[in-house]
């Protein structure tokens, strides 16, 4: 079993889904990528880099591209998330008894087996790794807390070893300000919500993008002394 089916077996299994459209982005982009290009799973850090003000190689840019397909890919499964924890929440105060949870649980169990898990099993390892930083960026809450929530703590303690072994942390948070690959992530949601391609969710945690923009054209200012 793939770790990101195992991820979200357990994330969602308390949760009922629905099916979700988002709009192409028509938009063309010089260098176009498709979920068959083999490039798609390859793993290469990006240097820290301004998107806006700085002009990417061509190198740079094609990663950029890549990081931008994982995003579009990702983001829809986090937005998802968040709206089901609410509903999970609202829902889960109206059960009274362990049976009626265990009834709920049984149910959404077999929805999640026959309508959601085959759409997960695509998902990469790096495609997860993103995945994981959108589910904290839309919940505020990690994914092995939300593990730990809706099932044990020592299911959350085995799924963590479990994702450690494919590079997931499920215990990693979304930190546009620390982490460049983070801040690239913001600059694709923001053009994407701007552009239509994805639709906006107001993330757990309000991220100022002027603010954070401009926190990183100091550091980038900073290296180059």
């Amino acid at each position: 079993m793939k770790i990101i089916q195992l991820l979200f077996f357990l994330l969602f299994t308390a949760i009922y889904v629905n099916a979700q459209v988002t709009p192409k982005d028509t938009t063309k982009m010089g260098y176009v990528l498709t979920e068959n290009d083999s490039i798609l799973n390859d793993t290469i850090q990006l240097e820290e880099i301004v998107i806006h003000k700085e002009k990417l190689d061509p190198e740079a840019r094609k990663q950029f591209l890549i990081l931008q397909n994982r995003v579009y890919k990702t983001y829809p499964y986090a937005k998802l998330a968040a709206e089901r924890l609410t509903v999970l929440n609202r829902g889960m105060a109206n059960l009274k008894t362990n049976k009626e949870k265990k009834r709920y649980f049984k149910i959404v169990e077999g929805y999640l087996s026959n309508e959601f898990e085959a759409k997960l099993k695509k998902l990469s390892r790096k495609q997860g790794q993103i995945l994981v930083k959108l589910i904290h960026r839309q919940t505020g809450i990690t994914t092995y807390e939300l593990v730990r929530d809706l099932k044990s703590g020592w299911k959350a303690f085995w799924s963590n070893t479990a994702a450690s072994l494919f590079d997931i942390n499920l215990k990693t948070k979304y930190a546009p300000y620390d982490v460049n690959e983070d801040f690239l992530i913001e600059t694709i949601l923001i053009r994407a919500f701007e552009s239509g391609r994805l639709q906006n969710q107001k993330p757990a945690t309000p991220v100022d993008y002027d603010s954070l923009t401009d926190t990183w054209e100091t550091r980038a200012a900073n290296l180059k002394q």
